[in-house]
């Protein structure tokens, strides 16, 4: 009904206007103008805030991509799309039968090389008493140099003997563990390393039965809480942005509900194509109602003034070119007109500062209104109700 009496009160004016400014009959040329019948509302000192929507969508805080580190046949999948994973958890198994024999084929090679080492420690104590002996034997003359001098080759041949079994040793152990480590390969984990210890599968890449190679994506595991929210600012808003600064989130999944949060991170750049930055939001989400891929709306608010001065939007007018508004006197009979600087829109409200502002302001009429032209107040009838149908 409020548009219904705007659109009464404008034909009034019009007609007023018409009346006032073609030839009188019957009345002087010099009679006073009719004051200009106006509608007014007061000047507030209030909070507002100026606010930018955005549109944008929902990431996972963090993800996870699990893969195999050797290729094989998956032989068992543990975990499924949308179950909760923990940190470290089996999560894939592939096929370890070939893993197992290399590990007892390398368990056999050091028994034998450990085997190997122990006899040639043997023969290097033999070797070694027999080169005590013979040297004995030539320090009484007994021994000929010939007969030392072999015997020390033969000590030097089983010392590396010794060494070589030795090395063998340490190979045959390190192949050992190799096997062991792949073997282990074939029990894949979900080893992330930071935030928190509970994660959710987003996607599966693979069935049981399929050969995967190296590195292959086996299944996406996401962290749910907190979700990242991701818009993307132009320019004009940018310097306004700061971390920190709330944000209301809403989004088709949850008609009517709203979710707060704040600015986290702000890019330092902008997209060359779009001109515009990406600016990251975290929402707290412990139910996991909030999934990333979700289209979101989200309200940020770029600049706050608690105590302004707030005039109707509807009240700003413009002469010449000023912006201003038509303030009235404490009598009620006459306006003035007061320049203004405009400053945070809210809705339809306006921030305004300038001098002299204070009481009320007029929000209709004001293209017949000049500095200190009559008014009156309107009264006029509320605009009648459409008949219903018979």
């Amino acid at each position: 009904m409020g548009s219904l009496r705007k659109i009464a009160l404008m034909a009034w004016l019009s007609w007023l206007a018409a009346s006032g400014s073609g030839c009188d009959s019957g009345v002087e040329r010099g009679a006073k103008k009719r004051p200009v019948a106006v509608e007014v509302a007061p000047i507030a000192t209030q909070a507002i805030t100026l606010r930018r929507s955005f549109s944008g969508s929902l990431e996972a805080a963090a993800a996870f991509v699990v893969s195999p580190k050797i290729a094989g046949r998956v032989k068992r999948m543990h975990v499924d799309l949308g179950d909760r994973v923990t940190r470290g958890q089996v999560v894939v198994e592939l096929d370890d039968d070939e893993a197992r024999q290399q590990v007892v084929q390398a368990k056999a090679e050091l028994a034998v090389a450990t085997a190997t080492a122990a006899e040639a420690q043997s023969a290097l104590e033999i070797a070694h008493r027999e080169l005590v002996r013979v040297e004995s034997l030539r320090k009484k003359g007994i021994a000929s140099d010939t007969r030392l001098d072999a015997t020390r080759a033969s000590h030097q041949a089983a010392e590396a003997r010794r060494q070589v079994a030795e090395a063998q040793v340490v190979r045959a152990r390190a192949a050992l563990q190799g096997a062991q480590i792949r073997l282990g390969y074939t029990r894949i984990t979900a080893d992330w390393t930071e935030g928190d210890d509970r994660r959710v599968v987003a996607e599966r890449h693979v069935d049981e039965g399929e050969t995967v190679a190296a590195n292959a994506p086996l299944l996406s595991i996401v962290e749910m809480d907190p979700i990242l929210g991701v818009i993307f600012v132009p320019e004009r808003d940018y310097t306004r942005l700061r971390t920190g600064a709330a944000v209301t989130l809403s989004t088709d999944a949850y008609p009517g509900e709203s979710f707060e949060s704040r600015i986290q991170r702000i890019a330092p750049v902008f997209r060359p194509g779009s001109r515009q930055a990406r600016v990251e939001l975290v929402f707290e989400n412990p139910d996991g109602r909030l999934k990333p891929g979700l289209f979101i709306r989200a309200s940020v608010a770029l600049e706050h003034a608690e105590k302004a001065t707030v005039v109707p939007e509807a009240a700003l007018a413009i002469r010449g070119e000023q912006t201003g508004v038509f303030v009235v006197d404490d009598g009620g009979e006459r306006v003035r007109w007061r320049p203004v600087q405009v400053g945070i829109r809210e809705g339809e409200r306006v921030q305004v500062t300038g001098e002299g502002l204070r009481g009320r302001v007029v929000t209709l009429g004001q293209q017949l209104l000049d500095d200190g032209s009559a008014i009156s107040l309107s009264r006029m009838p509320a605009a009648p109700e459409a008949e219903a149908p018979r």
